[in-house]
C-alpha cells in the first residue's frame, strides 16, 4: 500500500511511503498521476480543487486551498491554510455513542488504602519549591537500600513553589498535590527550603483539605529547620521505604486503570495508524470500566465539535466549550494567534494546518461518550473518558496527566521522543522505520496498519491491550529503563 484515502468525503490521500513524480496511483477506482515527488505522511489531491475551496481528510475541512490544485499534486503549506480564527459559538448536536463490549482484563498492580490502584511501588522525593531540587536529587541517589517490591527512589525537580503569584502559585501547588497522591508512590518524602511561598505546613493543609493526607505514607522535612538535610532526610526516607514495603502486587481488575493520552513528534501517520489505534484502546478500557484522558487543548482547535457532541449530556457539553474557549482567550490574551501550530517537525511530518493536526490528534479518543472535564492540576473523578485543560506541550501534559491520576501514559509519535514523565510512558510510533530505528525509544508500532495490507485494526487493538497490561503489571517502559522521567508546571504569571 503506497496511498491511503481515510474518509470518503475526502478530497485528498495520504502517501504511506516516498511517491515519485510520474508515478500512477489507483485509490480504489479513483486514479491520478502524481505530479510531484511526494514524502511520506504528506497529502495530495485525488481531484482538482479550487482556489478558497474546502481541503477535506478525515471527512472534515482542515482548510482551504490557497490557489487552484489539480489531482496528484502535493498539499502542504505553500497551497493551503487555516480556517481557524477566535472564539466560537457553537451548538449541542449530540452523538449517540456506542461501544462494542470488551473482555473485562486485569493486571498485577498495588491496592492502595484509600482503594486507588497503582502501577509501580515507588518512592517518590518531591520539592516543594525549586529552591531544594539539588537536594532531593541528592537524597534520591544516596544509596538508601530498599526491598525488591519497593521498585525504586525517585525526585522530580522543578524551577516553581517560590516567588509565584495567583493562578501560577495554586497550579503548582495542585500538580504537586497530585503527584503526592497518586497510587504509583507507595511514600512520599516532602522537602522544603522554609522561606518559599509554597510554605510546608499550608501545602500539608492543602492535602488534608483534598482528603489525601496520611501522616505514616507521607513524610516532610523543611531543610533551614534541620542541622542536616542529607542526614535527616535520609532518616525520613527509610520510613518511607519501610511504609512502601508493606505493598505487594495482587490481581486488580483492570476497571482501576486510569490511562493518559498523549501525542508528540506528530507525524502525518498519527492519525491514520497510533492514534486511532489508541483511541479503539480507550474504548476498550471503558467499557471494562476503565477510565481514559485526553489532553492537550490548543489541539482540539478545529475539531473540538466532534467532542463536544459526544459529551456525556448538556452540562458536560457546557463545560467543553467553556474548556475550548477559554484556551482561545488565553492565546489571544498574549495577542497570541490561536492557530499557530502545527511545529516545524509536525510540518516535516506531512501536517499542514492545525486542523489537520487536531482531527488526528483526537483519534486517541476513540468513540467513547466524554464524561467530564478536569481542570488544571485536579484529579479525575467520574469514570469513562475524561478532557484535561492542559497545554500540547510534551512535558507539561504529561505532568498534569500524573497528577490528574493517570498511572499510566500512552504516547503516540511519528518523529520520536524519549521523553518520561512521573509514571510509565508507553510510546507508540505511527511508523515501522522509527520503531526500528529507535527501538531504545518505542514500546510499540502502529505502523502495520498502513504497511502490511490486511493488518487488522481488531489484532492491533487486541495486542496494545496485552502490552499496556504488562507494563501495567511491572514491565519497565523505555522511558523507565532510560531514566527518563520529568515533570513541568504550567505558568501564565509573573515571577517575582
Amino acid at each position: 500500500m503506497s496511498t491511503y484515502r481515510i474518509h470518503d468525503r475526502d478530497n485528498v490521500a495520504v502517501a504511506v511511503e516516498d511517491l515519485k513524480a510520474g508515478e500512477p496511483l489507483d485509490l480504489g477506482g479513483v486514479r491520478v498521476i502524481c505530479r510531484t515527488g511526494i514524502p511520506r505522511g504528506h497529502k495530495f489531491a485525488i481531484r482538482k480543487i479550487d482556489a478558497g475551496g474546502r481541503i477535506v481528510k478525515y471527512g472534515y475541512p482542515i482548510g482551504t486551498a490557497l490557489q487552484d490544485i489539480d489531482p496528484g499534486e502535493h498539499i502542504h503549506v505553500h497551497n493551503l491554510k487555516t480556517g481557524l480564527s477566535g472564539t466560537l459559538e457553537y451548538d449541542y448536536d449530540p452523538v449517540d455513542a456506542r461501544l462494542q463490549a470488551a473482555e473485562s482484563r486485569s493486571f498485577m498492580g498495588f491496592l492502595r488504602s484509600d482503594g486507588k490502584a497503582g502501577t509501580r511501588n515507588e518512592v517518590w522525593i518531591i520539592p516543594i519549591s525549586g529552591c531544594v531540587n539539588r537536594t532531593t536529587q541528592m537524597l534520591a541517589n544516596s544509596g538508601c537500600t530498599f526491598p525488591e517490591n519497593v521498585e525504586g527512589i525517585h525526585a522530580f525537580p522543578h524551577p516553581f513553589g517560590c516567588s509565584q503569584l495567583g493562578d501560577d502559585h495554586e497550579h503548582t501547588r495542585n500538580i504537586l498535590a497530585g503527584l503526592t497522591e497518586h497510587p504509583n508512590a507507595g511514600a512520599v518524602l516532602l522537602v522544603g527550603l522554609g522561606c518559599e511561598n509554597n510554605q510546608m505546613d499550608t501545602f500539608i493543609e492543602l492535602l488534608k483539605q483534598r482528603g489525601s493526607w496520611n501522616d505514616r505514607r507521607i513524610q516532610w522535612m523543611v531543610t533551614q529547620d534541620v542541622e542536616d538535610e542529607l542526614a535527616s532526610g535520609r532518616e525520613l526516607l527509610m520510613r518511607c521505604i519501610d511504609y512502601a514495603a508493606q505493598f505487594q502486587r495482587r490481581e486488580i481488575p483492570s476497571a482501576k486503570l486510569i490511562v493518559g493520552l498523549k501525542c508528540g513528534g506528530s507525524d502525518g501517520l498519527s492519525g491514520l495508524t497510533a492514534n486511532p489505534l489508541v483511541g479503539a484502546f480507550s474504548d476498550d478500557l471503558i467499557t471494562q470500566g476503565g477510565s481514559t484522558i485526553l489532553t492537550e487543548v490548543p489541539e482540539m482547535f478545529g475539531a473540538e465539535t466532534i467532542l463536544m457532541n459526544r459529551a456525556a449530556n448538556k452540562e458536560v457539553y457546557g463545560k467543553i466549550v467553556s474548556l475550548i474557549n477559554n484556551f482561545k482567550e488565553y492565546f489571544l490574551k498574549h495577542n497570541q494567534t490561536v492557530y499557530e501550530n502545527p511545529s516545524p517537525g509536525n510540518k516535516k511530518g506531512g501536517i499542514s494546518t492545525l486542523e489537520d493536526k487536531s482531527l488526528g490528534c483526537t483519534q486517541k479518543s476513540g468513540d467513547a461518550p466524554v464524561t467530564d472535564v478536569i481542570h488544571y492540576g485536579e484529579i479525575l473523578r467520574t469514570p469513562g473518558l475524561n478532557l484535561l485543560q492542559g497545554p500540547g506541550n510534551d512535558i507539561v501534559s504529561v505532568t498534569a496527566l500524573a497528577a490528574a491520576g493517570a498511572q499510566i501514559i500512552l504516547f503516540t509519535t511519528g518523529r520520536g521522543n524519549p521523553l518520561g514523565s512521573p509514571v510509565p510512558t508507553v510510546k507508540i510510533a505511527s511508523n515501522n522505520d522509527l520503531a526500528a530505528r529507535k527501538a531504545h525509544w518505542i514500546d510499540f508500532s502502529a505502523g502495520d496498519l498502513v504497511s502490511k495490507p490486511g493488518t487488522l485494526m481488531e489484532t492491533l487493538r487486541k495486542d496494545l491491550m496485552g502490552v499496556v497490561l504488562d507494563h501495567a503489571s511491572g514491565k519497565r517502559t523505555r522511558n523507565e529503563e532510560n531514566g527518563y522521567r520529568e515533570i513541568a508546571i504550567f505558568k501564565d504569571g509573573v515571577i517575582l
